[in-house]
């Protein structure tokens, strides 16, 4: 015999509660999407409260990033290619095994500085990159002449399209880059401030100069 009590049907809750309770839960989960998740990470605002909150300046920065980094991953991918196509040829089996490892003798290069200023138009991407060797280093600064630009420090090269060393939006940068394989290796900005910006690079330690890509 089976000694199981019943629930009193009074105690369950009944069909109008159970409905009333999940439309309180979705509406708070709509009010949490509409006024915070959406204004935080996509800047997209429909009520107003993300910019009282101060969340929607935060979308806008990681939605800029966001497309900054894929902008800048398609052209070092073409870049890329292009490096891997004119790459040397691997040493002919037929050379002597004597001629194949000789090699020159390294040596150790005079640290160089260089330093240029450019002026970004509104919506405008610049890109400097310096030639420089595994391991080697330089002591970087830049600054603008007041506005933030959003920026992604980066390299590439031979099967590599894209190593990422820092990014995000400010209005001076300084630091020591070391380059984690032979490669080009620099700085991407781009103006989102609503009118020109002028920005002064400078660059002192081991590499072969600077060069403007974009």
């Amino acid at each position: 015999m089976y000694n199981n009590q019943k629930p009193d049907p009074a105690d369950l809750p009944t069909t109008s509660r159970l409905l009333r309770s999940t439309a309180i839960a979705v509406g708070v989960a709509a009010t949490l999407l509409v006024t915070v998740v959406l204004p935080a990470e996509y800047a997209v605002d429909p009520t107003g409260m993300g910019r009282l909150l101060g969340l929607t300046d935060m979308g806008t920065v990681k939605m800029a990033t966001l497309r900054e980094a894929e902008q800048e991953a398609t052209a070092a991918t073409a870049s890329a290619a292009v490096l891997t196509a004119r790459a040397p040829r691997a040493p002919d089996a037929a050379v002597p095994a004597r001629v194949q490892a000789t090699a020159p003798v390294e040596t150790v290069r005079a640290p160089k500085t260089e330093e240029t200023t450019l002026t970004l138009a509104p919506g405008q991407g610049v890109e400097i990159k310096a030639k420089m060797r595994k391991g080697a280093s330089v002591t970087y600064v830049w600054v603008t002449d007041g506005p933030k630009l959003n920026f992604d420090t980066h390299g590439d090269g031979t099967g590599i399209s894209y190593h990422g060393y820092g990014k995000g939006s400010e209005s001076r940068s300084e630091g020591v880059l070391t380059a984690a394989f032979d490669g080009s290796h620099g700085w991407f900005w781009r103006n989102r401030a609503g009118k020109p910006v002028t920005v002064t690079l400078k660059v002192t330690g081991d590499f072969d100069g600077l060069k403007r890509l974009v």
